[in-house]
């Protein structure tokens, strides 16, 4: 992969952040694929249509979301990214406010880059 894709990996990962903190469910549901896997850090996983819900009912809701120390590898038509996440709001009636390790995988299909696999840790 070339400067272009990165830089596009880079605006994907801004508008899904953007997308996480405003609830913005149209370009959650462009941006995430249809047979994803999230594996929250409680362990839990969740497919795609229950992060939409989740979003879209309030259970989840992030104020604030800040992201450093990205890195990015190509691997075919796949980018692997790892960055740290720190991010206050809720998750149902747990308040959050905290520091986590997320891996995501965006494959590219038809042109248009979509998250397929993400994980989370917490970190200190």
């Amino acid at each position: 992969m070339n400067t272009a894709d990165h830089n596009r990996i880079i605006d994907c990962e801004k508008r899904l952040m953007d997308a996480f903190q405003q609830r913005d469910i149209s370009s959650l549901d462009e941006l995430i694929h249809e047979d994803v896997m999230f594996v929250i850090p409680n362990g839990q996983t969740l497919n795609k249509s229950q992060v939409l819900d989740n979003y879209r009912g309030g259970d989840m809701y992030m104020s604030s979301i800040t992201t450093s120390d990205l890195l990015m590898h190509f691997i075919g038509d796949n980018a692997v990214v790892s960055m740290n996440v720190e991010f206050s709001g809720h998750y149902y009636d747990n308040v959050i406010n905290a520091r986590y390790r997320y891996i995501r995988v965006w494959k590219l299909f038809y042109g248009h880059w979509k998250v397929i696999s993400v994980g989370g840790i917490p970190i200190t």
